[in-house]
């Protein structure tokens, strides 16, 4: 029985039948190969994951060799050396004084316990964040996350959360020019404050790049505005960084573009290259907010992943990454742009490091979205060899998130794929 049956008759359709017509049998470095034999230059990266590369061979030998010692304990009831060596690389790395860490299995739940998190050291319940967002598809992350399209069918959520205007500066909410509106959407977020809240608000939560948004790339001043609004009101700025960590956008984390540290860092995607792995790190005295038995996580903190996720570390900056892919990027973002001009579909392309998303209009006057050409072209582009994304809150946005080993060669053959499927 292929595995396309197996999917029709044991999966939910909300996996089988969203699922790309491309059975996967291997992968390397850049490289996936199809069950048929046919190769693929990955620029997804499973959804910005593999960042290091699929099967890096040092990330895959230090897992291999913690599997041979100890493969699960529970690291919150007994010590784990590894957990505790990726602690402490994770408080070296991270920007700010962000110091402690607690591990998790994912993105979502690190997103609810710095939630938790947040609450408990500012005595307060209330949420602001931004429309276009996502942070996660359980219950408390849906209700922070900006986008009916993720949350239809699973309402009523969460009370006490607020919404600010997205950072969408080619469809601005506020109907201005972003070429002068001084961030107005940035300084819109004090009149969230003071007309969805009541003043008990306990964390500011948003991402330096809204991934799923469709690479909605903030203004550099930005975070500058934004973050001293809610310190004002004593509440924590949350850096959601599930998407935009480990190199992705040219900075190890990509709110070091913007001048600003976090308060509380969620992390998860990139952290291990591959193998689950979820945290939240937070500067003190927040990080020692919660006590014993008021958050756990069973396979939190596994010994496999946090193996892997110390040597990812080490193969980001040994090999130079995080430095490839600002490279990179920046000549794909050089030469994508032109398509602006030279392709009647290309409305915006925007991005930092390889992390770019090209946003697809039927016409260039209205705006109107894309959408089904977005998906046509991404199969287009599966057939010719090109593995891309697609999403935005219009579905219309291509992304661009190949892994951080990607050479100029490999970048050269999908811009000119790109360049011919939009031309």
């Amino acid at each position: 029985m292929g595995s396309a049956s197996q999917y029709e008759k044991f999966l939910m359709p909300v996996v089988a039948k969203g699922v790309e017509p491309l059975e996967i049998e291997s992968a390397k470095g850049c490289t996936v190969r199809g069950a048929d034999g046919k190769e693929y230059l990955d620029c997804f990266s499973g959804i910005s994951v593999v960042n290091a590369g699929h099967g890096h061979p040092k990330v895959l030998a230090a897992a291999r060799a913690q599997m041979e010692k100890l493969v699960h304990c529970c690291s919150y009831v007994y010590r784990v050396p590894a957990v505790g060596e990726l602690a402490e690389r994770l408080a070296e790395a991270a920007p700010g004084r962000l110091r402690k860490s607690f591990f998790s299995n994912s993105g979502a739940e690190a997103l609810e316990g710095a939630l938790r998190l947040a609450k408990k050291a500012t005595g307060k319940r209330e949420v602001v964040a931004l429309g276009y967002s996502f942070h996660g598809r359980t219950f408390a992350t849906l209700s922070i996350t900006g986008n009916r399209a993720r949350k239809t069918g699973g309402g009523p959520y969460m009370p006490g959360v607020a919404f600010g205007p997205p950072p969408y500066c080619y469809r601005c909410p506020l109907k201005l020019d972003p070429s002068n509106c001084g961030t107005a959407c940035a300084h819109a977020l004090a009149d969230t404050l003071k007309q969805q809240t009541s003043g008990d608000v306990a964390a500011f939560v948003a991402e330096p790049i809204l991934g799923e948004g469709g690479i909605l790339v903030p203004p550099d001043e930005y975070f500058q505005i934004a973050v001293p609004i809610f310190h004002e009101e004593g509440a924590l700025f949350i850096c959601d960084e599930v998407q935009t960590g480990f190199g992705r956008t040219g900075k190890l984390f990509a709110i070091e573009h913007y001048g600003v540290s976090p308060d509380i860092l969620t992390l998860a995607k990139g952290l291990a290259n591959g193998f689950p792995l979820g945290a939240f790190i937070a500067r003190e005295p927040v990080c020692d907010a919660l006590q014993p038995g008021e958050h756990l996580s069973t396979f939190g903190g596994n010994p496999v992943a946090a193996a892997a996720a110390v040597a990812n570390l080490e193969v980001l900056r040994e090999e130079r990454f995080v430095e490839n892919a600002a490279a990179r990027g920046g000549e794909l973002l050089a030469r994508l742009g032109r398509l602006k001009e030279s392709s009647k579909l290309v409305g915006d392309v925007r991005g930092k490091g390889l992390m770019i998303g090209i946003e697809l209009v039927k016409d260039k006057n209205s705006k109107e979205p894309a959408g089904a050409e977005a998906k046509a072209l991404r199969a287009r582009l599966r057939e010719e060899g090109y593995l891309v994304g697609v999403g935005g809150p219009y579905g219309n946005v291509l992304r661009l998130q190949p892994p951080l080993c990607i050479d100029a060669d490999q970048c050269d053959r999908v811009a000119g794929a790109l360049e011919g499927a939009l031309g």
